[in-house]
């Protein structure tokens, strides 16, 4: 964000100094990134509030839909597939509305695949099988989350990978493939140490004791 904004001083310059005719263009361009970079942290860490306490920020939304607007003015494809993804994690987190959520997913995927920005495609597929699963589409939600896992293996995400196959042991265990399930969260625990996945490691435990019972 520094950078841009530095960029801008110096547009700004070429303008004056050296007759550049373009170049407020360019910084105006510039700027308006910074806005959509800047709406969509704020909204973030908006999210971040609410995962700690509960409390609902409507700004939240708004944030994330400002931010959706910016980049798609400016013709951001990366940051438009990320806008439309923590679009869809208010609405799936916030809102507990998986049907909301979905086209939101989906939208960020097809953009995030456009430009192989398989970390955004990573995540979309994640919570792509979020949904599925609480649909009670489990084949669908195993395929989601198994690619996902394997986008996120090629990232060296292992914090990533050990999340997801905490929603694959559910998956499993749902599907009565009770070995496999305890084989998933044993290998997702030692992934989860070895990248000190401390957060992740309360989730496994938690997995393991619900399918143990």
């Amino acid at each position: 964000m520094e950078d841009r904004i530095e960029q801008t001083r110096n547009l700004y310059d070429s303008f004056v100094f050296g007759g550049d005719a373009g170049a407020l263009r360019v910084a105006e361009k510039q700027l308006d990134t910074v806005r959509a970079d800047l709406a969509l942290a704020r909204g973030r860490i908006v999210h971040g509030r609410f995962l700690e306490n509960g409390d609902v920020d409507p700004r939240e939304l708004a944030l994330f839909e400002q931010a959706l607007v910016l980049f798609q003015a400016i013709g951001d494809v990366r940051g438009e597939a990320e806008a439309h993804f923590w679009i869809g994690i208010y609405n799936q987190v916030v809102e507990g509305n998986h049907a909301a959520a979905v086209p939101a997913f989906e939208r960020s995927h097809e953009l995030a695949k456009q430009i192989d920005d398989r970390r955004t495609m990573s995540y979309a597929l994640r919570h792509l099988g979020v949904a599925a699963q609480a649909a009670g589409r489990l084949d669908a939600a195993r395929e989601h989350l198994e690619e996902s896992v394997k986008l996120r293996r090629e990232l060296g995400h292992l914090p990533g990978v050990a999340a997801n196959m905490v929603g694959l042991a559910y998956i499993a265990a749902g599907q009565g493939r009770h070995d496999d399930a305890r084989a998933i969260i044993d290998e997702a625990r030692a992934i989860a140490e070895a990248s000190q996945a401390h957060g992740t490691l309360r989730s496994i435990e938690e997995a393991h004791a619900a399918i143990a019972s």
